[in-house]
């Protein structure tokens, strides 16, 4: 058990300072485009892995990689706040869509590397 968290830990840690490096790459005034970046990346990216992981018999990396570097490098929390940013200063229309896109793409971004794992590994 303790191995796990520890593995939780260590995957956390390199998915947040992942995505704060990628933050400082795409930084743009306004637009949370780093997060949603970061959402869509890290969806395509628990796609592929869930179907590897299990396909490979290599599940006991999950907490590793999807719970922890995953679930530091996307983050919800995140994209709530600038959600909600964006609607506090009155960008309704661009918080509706920042919402309806991120919604929309991380879902395609997870069937895509759904998709693509399973092709690749069948």
């Amino acid at each position: 058990m303790m191995i796990s968290f520890a593995m939780v830990a260590l995957g956390g840690a390199l998915g947040s300072m992942t995505r704060f490096g990628l933050g400082l790459m795409l930084f743009r005034d306004g637009f949370p485009v780093a997060i949603m970046v970061a959402n869509v990346l890290g969806s395509f990216l628990m796609g592929v892995f869930v179907v590897w992981s299990f396909q490979k018999g290599m599940a006991h990396l999950n907490p590793l990689v999807m719970t922890g570097f995953l679930g530091g490098f996307t983050t919800f929390s995140a994209f709530s706040l600038e959600a909600y940013t964006l609607f506090e200063r009155g960008q309704v229309g661009a918080a509706a869509i920042y919402v309806a896109l991120s919604v929309l793409v991380l879902l395609l971004g997870l069937v895509a590397g759904v998709m693509l794992a399973r092709g690749v590994w069948l």
